[in-house]
């Protein structure tokens, strides 16, 4: 109780923007942060954001989570059960984590009586389609798949798209993931609609997102590290503290999780549900297309 009481009499004095609590915007309404945008400013604004800190997109990640993301982009992999010779589509996926992380699952899975030509069709259909708006972020994950090794048969496919408007056909991907995307997007609605309509029937939906803290005195220490460590990190580390302050305004504009699972509910998906990782730190929801 001390530190919740020093937190709040000194938070109007160092952090402003945590004075009161912003009003969730409904994603018809544009916010970039806390700050209110027009919606065609809003995907150049993002877009500039993802564009500087591109290079250092992975090690901030690292650095901001102590490495953590890494379990959490391992548990929604885990949710989507990968399998040789499936479509895939993750969105907002430029440096390839998810990506690659799906591609060793389906390398670890053992078809057992599966051989010859039948086994070798399988893995040449294999397809992981890596979506994202941001071009330097896309340029980073071929990079990185070319240094692990990924890719080199064609199972990988880097696609230049923007996730409300997606160029692929209807029915057409067996899993859908969007990891740390979806909160900066214009339109959210629109963006789940796309996910619902790619999907075949029985294709899996999983967000991967930072979520809203639900525990009293973890949430002002989060807080806290938010507003005052990783902008000052992202300064020191990317030359840009404007960004990732961004980053983390924009996890107070996300709804919070049982706002988000309604969304995913009204966009058709069914069973869907969400897990809570660290608090509530991130959470992952899922949902399938009947």
């Amino acid at each position: 109780m001390a530190l919740r009481s020093v937190y709040r009499r000194l938070g109007t004095k160092l952090f402003p923007a945590l004075s009161s609590t912003p009003r969730l915007l409904h994603s018809h309404a544009t916010s970039f942060g806390f700050k209110h945008v027009n919606e065609e400013d809003k995907a150049r604004m993002v877009g500039d954001v993802f564009t500087s800190v591109a290079s250092s997109y992975d090690l901030m990640n690292d650095l901001m989570s102590a490495g953590l993301h890494r379990l959490w982009k391992d548990r929604l992999v885990s949710k989507l059960n990968p399998f040789p010779g499936m479509k895939h589509l993750d969105v907002a996926g430029g440096t390839g984590d998810v990506a690659f992380r799906i591609l060793e699952s389906i390398n670890k899975v053992k078809l057992r009586g599966l051989q010859g030509v039948f086994q070798d069709t399988l893995e040449a259909e294999t397809r992981i389609y890596v979506c994202d708006i941001n071009p330097q972020m896309l340029n980073v994950g071929r990079q990185r798949a070319l240094e692990k090794g990924f890719g080199e048969d064609g199972s990988l496919v880097w696609v230049e798209g923007n996730a409300e408007s997606l160029s692929f056909q209807n029915d057409s991907m067996d899993g859908y993931t969007i990891a740390f995307g979806i909160r900066n997007v214009t339109h959210i609605e629109k963006v789940l609609s796309e996910a619902h309509r790619v999907l075949k029937p029985g294709g899996r939906f999983l967000c991967l997102e930072l979520s809203h803290v639900g525990i009293p005195i973890f949430k002002d220490l989060y807080d806290y590290y938010s507003f005052s460590v990783i902008p000052y990190m992202g300064e020191l580390v990317a030359g840009d503290r404007e960004s990732y302050q961004y980053l983390v305004e924009s996890i107070r504009r996300f709804p919070s999780q049982e706002n988000f699972a309604s969304m995913i509910a009204n966009a058709g998906f069914q069973k869907v549900e969400y897990e809570n990782l660290v608090g509530g730190v991130v959470a992952v929801h899922s949902g399938l297309k009947i």
